[in-house]
């Protein structure tokens, strides 16, 4: 079926439910070319121009000028503008033109960077270019070949954690690679925000700081995806200064992007069908109608359940094509990963239901639809997902479902909020202390530290070697700091991808076979003894979790069910470091500490998301330092509440929701990025305070964000709140998803006086 056909057809599916909320169509663009200031050796060229890579577009010619003229560059540009291409040029250039240069390039999957690899290797096919020498130094590599890639690669392809835990601390096996070392590639740059972005940007500091030991300044060349902030970004990332390329000049097909509302299903409680089964609906037709399509789920749970739901609906409608859908996820192991794309590449698939994990550029064919299971989280990261279709100029079509969720039913009654805003910052925070004392752990351990490294770890630098030397972890030797000889290799010890320790395995009980890992920091919400644990269509039910062993044990089982877990949580205040008055309203931002307890867990219907049940867990606290801002009542407004009838606390309540909900708006962050609590009499303040803090040790930037876009975030609030249909609050404007409270008590009228109050 045409992409115009199946148009048609969704909007005769759509006559009554009336879920196209807005269609924006995209019209083509032209490629548009630029020039290389110095001429390419004519090797190289020749090679582009067989790979039909020739002439440059202006965004890779501005950036190879650059790179070829030792400045650092940053290219941010959409999904599929060629933007590999800017850095492979000079790196494969700089091989061949000097005996001892060497490249690295940082990808942040083992999918990605197996995809480069061949990249590379398909240039290095060509006249003139055989002695590129490209090897993926990962967990996968064996042990065996690890040597004799240190002695012979000249372009190194690898990914943050390989380089936090092997390269760097073993930085004297690569004393060669480093001293040659020309370009340092970062790729997916966006990618690095939060607490992983704020890991990776240290390890960049230690990289530099090697570098330095071995004689070497490398040029640093960053690719991301289009972002508010790229100058800030490729600076934060590595300390060092960038030149910004992003006028892209790629072609681009015709796409009409479909924003597609679920049906209401109970109009006075606001709830709608389970955008999930929408979601599975569209992408079973789609794949019945042999239109090749890739459909993004938010978490690892829900892209099983989605497959499930696909795999179950075209076995009814479409039986041939229910071999031709299948999950993919990080997880999985590598083989099963790569058995996938190649299935989808060869068209053995025609339909593939994936975690964020295929939004990078991995190379999958050409995709004619791209399904997007709720927003995404960032405009960033829906326009990278919606350009996995339509590459090379082809047209296509995007759905993005909405969930019951305030902010996607903000954008679907809003789209103009997402087609015309600019793009989010992507935030991170070197200066977080729990992070950066790691980082200058490992770095001393490599070689020991010195006070004028503080121009690699930033201002903070000093106070945070106090600290180390306090708690005994560093010990100060002449004008030197080493590793207390009681730390054992700190890399080994340190998630980079993660706040909260080690990842948990999920172990089959019957086999010993290991099912999956999961974060350490959402394996009480996920894997809890009683929780359904879905791995590749299959159902497991938790049977116990052992935090100190990092280790759930699990045994198959087919419920009809999925099960969602219960959280309460208190805050203190520690300190207070900004404050600002809005209208009569204060504001703060400071340091705050958290206690988040896992009680219970529901079990909800699959399809219907009934509640069947509720069972009480006992699991250990979770406690942790972060930054919160946090605003009250202006003076009189708790009286007037009271008097007007409405609900203080659950007034309170509903905007702490509400502003949870709007804050990634201004924030590149995801919902789960934050936390709230609300109360009409706080111990630390005596009165109604609503906070609003990172849901990481430290923080990662997101308060400080929120504390500064205050304004807007209100008036945001209220627009979501007021422009929803419900009655009296709904999961589209005031219920949260993950309330540890079950959404109790919660008023959408005291939330509206409230908001009103604050702006006005």
């Amino acid at each position: 079926m045409e992409l115009d056909d199946f148009l048609d057809q969704l909007a005769i599916m759509s006559a009554t439910g009336e879920q196209i909320s807005h269609i924006e169509h995209i019209a083509s663009q032209s490629p548009k070319y630029g020039n290389i200031e110095q001429p390419l050796p004519p090797c190289i060229e020749e090679a582009l121009k067989k790979e039909c890579l020739w002439p440059l577009f202006n965004h890779q010619s501005e950036a190879v000028n650059h790179a070829r003229k030792g400045l650092n560059v940053i290219i941010s540009t959409p999904s599929s503008s060629g933007k590999s291409l800017a850095y492979q040029i000079p790196v494969v250039e700089s091989v061949i033109s000097k005996d001892f240069s060497r490249s690295l390039c940082i990808f942040p999957t083992k999918a990605l960077a197996r995809d480069q690899w061949l990249s590379f290797n398909r240039l290095a096919a060509h006249k003139g270019l055989s002695n590129l020498n490209t090897c993926v130094y990962d967990g996968d590599t064996p042990f065996d070949e690890r040597s004799d890639i240190r002695q012979k690669v000249n372009i190194l392809i690898t990914n943050p954690d390989m380089l936090h835990y092997s390269i760097l601390p073993r930085h004297g096996q690569w004393s060669r690679f480093f001293s040659g070392l020309k370009f340092v590639i970062l790729d997916e740059a966006h990618i690095y925000r939060g607490v992983f972005g704020s890991n990776v940007s240290l390890i960049m500091r230690r990289l530099r700081r090697i570098c330095s030991y071995y004689g070497s300044r490398p040029v640093f060349v960053m690719c991301s995806a289009t972002i508010a902030n790229p100058e800030e970004r490729s600076t934060g990332l590595t300390g060092l200064n960038f030149q910004v390329v992003t006028k892209n000049g790629a072609p681009a097909g015709e796409r009409d992007f479909v924003f597609w509302n679920p049906p209401v299903v109970d109009a006075e409680k606001g709830n709608r069908k389970s955008s999930n089964a929408e979601t599975a609906m569209l992408l079973a037709e789609l794949v019945s109608h042999e239109i090749k399509s890739l459909a993004f789920a938010r978490t690892r749970r829900l892209t099983e359940l989605i497959y499930t739901y696909t795999r179950d609906r075209l076995k009814k409608t479409s039986p041939k094509h229910a071999l031709k859908v299948k999950p993919y996820r990080a997880g999985y192991m590598p083989e099963v990963r790569r058995q996938i794309e190649e299935d989808l590449i060869s068209d053995k698939l025609k339909g593939v239901v994936a975690t964020n994990a295929l939004e990078l550029g991995i190379n999958i064919g050409k995709l004619d639809a791209t399904l997007l299971a709720g927003y995404p989280g960032t405009i960033s990261s829906t326009w990278q997902q919606a350009g996995r279709s339509g590459r090379g100029g082809r047209k296509s079509i995007t759905i993005m479902v909405g969930r019951a969720d305030p902010l996607d039913q903000y954008l679907m009654r809003n789209p103009e909020s997402f087609f015309s805003k600019h793009y989010e910052n992507a935030l991170i925070n070197p200066e977080n202390p729990y992070i950066l004392k790691n980082h200058l752990l490992c770095a001393a351990w490599e070689y020991p530290l010195k006070k004028t490294d503080n121009v690699y770890f930033g201002k903070s630098f000093e106070s945070s070697i106090h600290m180390l030397e306090a708690e005994k972890h560093l010990k100060k030797r002449g004008e030197r700091w080493y590793v207390s000889t009681s730390i054992d290799y700190p890399a080994k010890t340190i998630d980079i991808r993660s706040a909260f320790g080690s990842s948990i395995n999920v172990v089959d009980i019957d086999s010993g076979f290991l099912i999956d890992t999961v974060e350490r920091s959402t394996a009480v919400f996920q894997a809890h003894p009683g929780a359904v644990y879905l791995n590749q269509g299959d159902s497991y039910l938790i049977q116990e979790l052992d935090l100190d062993g990092n280790i759930a044990t699990a045994k198959a089982a087919d419920v009809p069910y999925y099960t969602v877990a219960d959280d309460i949580t208190s805050l203190q205040i520690l300190s207070e470091q900004q404050y600002r008055t809005v209208g009569s309203s204060e504001v703060l931002l400071g340091e705050v500490e958290v206690t988040t307890s896992v009680i219970a867990f529901k079990r909800k219907e699959q399809f219907s998301e009934k509640i069947i049940g509720r069972e009480a867990l006992d699991l250990p606290e979770e406690i942790f330092k972060t930054v919160s801002f946090w605003f009250g009542l202006p003076t009189g407004l708790k009286s007037e509440i009271v008097k007007g009838g409405f609900d203080l606390e659950g007034g309170l309540h509903a905007v702490e929701h509400a502003v949870i909900s709007i804050l990634p708006l201004f924030a590149m962050c995801d919902r789960n990025d934050i936390g709230g609590v609300s109360t009409s009499m706080h111990p630390d303040t005596g009165q109604p305070q609503i906070f609003v803090y990172d849901a990481y040790p430290g923080g990662i930037g997101i308060a400080e964000k929120g504390f500064e876009k205050i304004t807007c975030l209100w008036e945001s609030t209220i627009k979501l709140i007021s422009s929803c249909f419900c009655e009296d609050g709904c999961p589209s404007c005031i219920q949260s998803p993950k309330c540890g409270n079950n959404n109790q008590p919660l008023d959408k009228k005291a939330a509206i006086f409230i908001l009103k109050r604050l702006l006005y």
